[in-house]
């Protein structure tokens, strides 16, 4: 009987749909340190019907776009993402510069943090959002809490509002 999770996966798989698989493929290699388990190729051998990568202990699936799969869509077809992958890394600020040196634009630069990471984002190429960081302290739910207040604090001196929106 096969194991209900296979191995190599957890219990959650991040599945994104990019422009340009393969183009996106050889991005996360270089930026990420992924290593191609497997690829499928599309109909007639074009595109990449589906892909896995592994990143440290982790696999990312993905698949390109498409026609006729309007609900499977690229952040490019968005204009934005809905979501934000998050990798924890030993040196964030080693692994950003990385990234932005293969290609992904600088979203946040890297800062320590209320919740206790060195912390930073960055979009790749395809439109996905990254946060990229290194777990350096470990902080009671009442430290983070305080230091969110703290923060929240801070942006709204700057915005000239009582309050943050989001």
């Amino acid at each position: 009987m096969a194991n209900p999770i296979p191995q190599g996966f957890h219990t959650i798989t991040p599945h994104m749909v990019v422009r340009n698989a393969e183009q996106a493929i050889a991005f996360y290699k270089k930026a990420f340190g992924a290593e191609e388990v497997y690829s499928m190729p599309g109909p007639c051998g074009e595109g990449v019907m589906h892909a896995e990568l592994q990143i440290g202990d982790s696999r990312l699936m993905m698949c390109g776009e498409w026609p006729g799969m309007e609900h499977l869509v690229s952040p490019e077809s968005l204009n934005g993402t809905t979501v934000c992958l998050h990798l924890y890394v030993n040196d964030v600020d080693a692994a950003y510069r990385k990234a932005v040196d293969a290609g992904a634009t600088p979203s946040m630069p890297v800062m320590d943090t209320f919740w206790g990471d060195r912390y930073g984002k960055v979009v790749d190429p395809f439109g996905h959002e990254w946060s990229i960081a290194t777990h350096t302290q470990d902080l009671t739910p009442e430290r983070i809490r305080q230091g969110a207040e703290e923060w929240f604090a801070q942006m709204a001196a700057q915005d000239g509002k009582d309050c943050p929106s989001s």
